[in-house]
């Protein structure tokens, strides 16, 4: 592997420390009054998610790490594992249920997703920002709840229960925020 040079230090390279990869989330130059240059990083673990506080002398370096990413689509799911295909290369890989975590319950089969790599193995995804669901059950609206912003339990196609708009009826396509589960807008057909 190659090595990256602290000049080259900046946000979003991928570099291994203590054999994991990381992804480079801030990197500050601090050249004290006399000494050598700094440069103090903050590292977050792409197989844990934790974060790292690193600061390195300005002549050291890091090995760089061998991540890339692929398009590719949700397959299936069993008791344990969410299954994606590679859509390059037409493999299937799977990942644990806790790795993939909440966001799953808003896709279904098919759904476009980006997949991360390192060294062959696939160790995490990223679903698209937002979908549009139909909405499968919802309770009438009560008259008179569209002057202000009320909201009211609804069931989506893939099952998951979000809250919507009072004037969200059932059949209504809508558009959900995955990352945080929530209602953005109604789609018109």
């Amino acid at each position: 592997m190659a090595t990256i040079p602290t000049g080259d230090f900046r946000k979003g390279i991928k570099v291994l420390v203590d054999g994991e990869p990381y992804e480079m989330l801030e990197c500050n130059f601090v050249k004290p009054g006399k000494g050598q240059a700094l440069y103090k990083t903050k590292l977050r673990n792409l197989l844990k998610g934790t974060i790292l506080d690193r600061t390195y002398r300005s002549g050291d370096g890091l090995e760089a790490a061998d991540i890339h990413r692929s398009e590719g689509s949700y397959s299936y799911r069993d008791s344990d594992n969410f299954y994606f295909l590679d859509n390059g290369t037409f493999e299937q890989y799977a990942l644990p249920a806790s790795v993939c975590g909440d966001q799953m319950k808003f896709l279904m089969e098919g759904a476009e997703v980006q997949l991360l790599f390192w060294n062959g193995q696939l160790i995490s995804m990223t679903p698209p920002q937002q979908v549009v669901m139909e909405v499968t059950y919802t309770e009438p609206a009560a008259r008179g709840d569209t002057a202000t912003n009320v909201t009211k339990g609804a069931t989506l196609e893939c099952g998951a229960e979000i809250q919507v708009p009072a004037f969200i009826r059932q059949g209504d396509r809508v558009k959900i925020d995955v990352e945080t589960g929530s209602y953005v807008e109604r789609v018109q057909s």
